[in-house]
């Protein structure tokens, strides 16, 4: 395969089975991509994300431009250099983090103002800018710049939202060079399937703009704004009519959701890769996810019950440790329960994502679908 090449390796119902092709190596799909902000997925070392079956991990653009800044990590040979993380990554463009400091930054056409976190100095971001950090920074796939707006929202602010990303998005693709990195337009649109296809007709036509005048295309497409405040049926409402209307032989990614009922959900609507800080932030709240749901392990109840954490699952921290011991620590606050807990929720989307491909592999997908929504776990999640 070339690079940035994607194989429909097989489809069931609506659900799909790409192999896309890296400088760092392919991935496969279904996937749950881990997080990892500041190029570290929080408590969790590179050997053991090799282990886990990651395929790709995040990072964040705002965060490594601020801390340590850009030049730094291209020095160290980009964040796989810096992180030590040798398979595909991803950095996402710092918009989410930039439009939801809506007290600190200020928007205009040409690009957006926002005060740093770190130091309060005010940091200024065009579209191409953006693509300045992130082709030193250096990832497999980067993010175009857009503007995501918050649930609720007026349909005219969700317009101006679609009008904007449209606008950066043409700017991102002229401006992002770099040969072995590819990047991702992003539909938003709001709860409004209306505009959510005009931003799918408007990243088509910019692409074919591009490519008229020898320029380059989309590796794939984020789906971004959703899962900002909606319900989760709102978000189906509209979800697989935007999916669909994506090219089939480029990746679809929705942007920021990690619940494992949605994933399932998504998948079921044509949707292939996901990203979420949820099963790493829960750990470190003291949950878990399990084939029978969330356990919250500070409850007394495991507080002598030296069973596996979840007896139907096989990573590290189930084959080696009780809920009892996993409760004392939480209720210790050791940092080893964080650590033992972001194993086993990493672990149970990824293999969640791995038996999704091997249903759509085998033409199963719609009863895989049925028998998780029958299952004790989808009714907690």
């Amino acid at each position: 395969m070339a690079l940035f090449d994607c194989t429909v390796n097989a489809t069931s119902g609506n659900a799909r089975a790409l192999t896309y092709e890296t400088a760092h190596g392919p991935f496969q799909t279904p996937m749950f991509m881990p997080v990892g902000t500041s190029a570290t997925v929080k408590g969790i070392t590179v050997r053991q994300l090799e282990e886990l079956g990651a395929q790709v991990v995040l990072a964040n653009t705002y965060h490594l431009s601020q801390r340590p800044g850009p030049e730094i990590v291209a020095e160290a040979g980009g964040v796989h250099g810096f992180s030590g993380y040798q398979g595909p990554m991803l950095t996402d463009s710092g918009g989410f983090q930039i439009f939801s400091l809506e007290d600190t930054r200020k928007l205009d056409d040409d690009g957006v103002t926002f005060r740093s976190v770190y130091d309060g100095t005010y940091v200024r971001w065009t579209p191409e800018e953006n693509m300045r950090i992130q082709q030193l920074l250096g990832a497999d796939i980067a993010m175009q710049l857009d503007q995501c707006p918050p649930y609720p929202a007026t349909r005219e602010f969700v317009q101006r939202a679609v009008d904007l990303s449209s606008a950066w998005a043409k700017r991102c693709l002229a401006a992002h060079t770099r040969p072995d990195q590819t990047l991702f337009g992003i539909v938003q649109g709001g709860m409004h399937l209306d505009l959510r296809l005009e931003s799918v007709r408007r990243l088509l036509a910019i692409e074919q703009e591009s490519l008229a005048g020898g320029g380059r295309r989309f590796g794939g497409f984020g789906i971004g704004g959703y899962s900002v405040g909606e319900d989760h049926e709102t978000m189906f409402e509209t979800l697989g009519d935007v999916a669909r209307a994506l090219p089939e032989e480029r990746p679809r990614y929705l942007m920021g959701v990690g619940n494992p009922t949605t994933l399932v959900r998504a998948v079921g609507e044509g949707v292939d890769m996901f990203d979420c800080v949820l099963p790493t932030r829960t750990a470190r709240m003291g949950t878990a996810f399990s084939s029978t749901g969330r356990m919250n392990m500070r409850n007394a109840k495991y507080a002598r019950d030296l069973g596996p954490l979840d007896a139907a699952c096989n990573c590290p921290t189930c084959q080696n440790h009780s809920r009892a011991y996993l409760r004392h620590l939480v209720k210790q606050g050791e940092m080893l329960g964080a650590i033992l807990l972001s194993v086993h929720n990493l672990h149970f989307l990824i293999d969640l994502m791995a038996r999704a491909r091997e249903a759509v592999l085998a033409g199963e997908y719609p009863q895989f679908q049925r028998a998780w929504m029958k299952s004790p776990a989808a009714k907690d999640y």
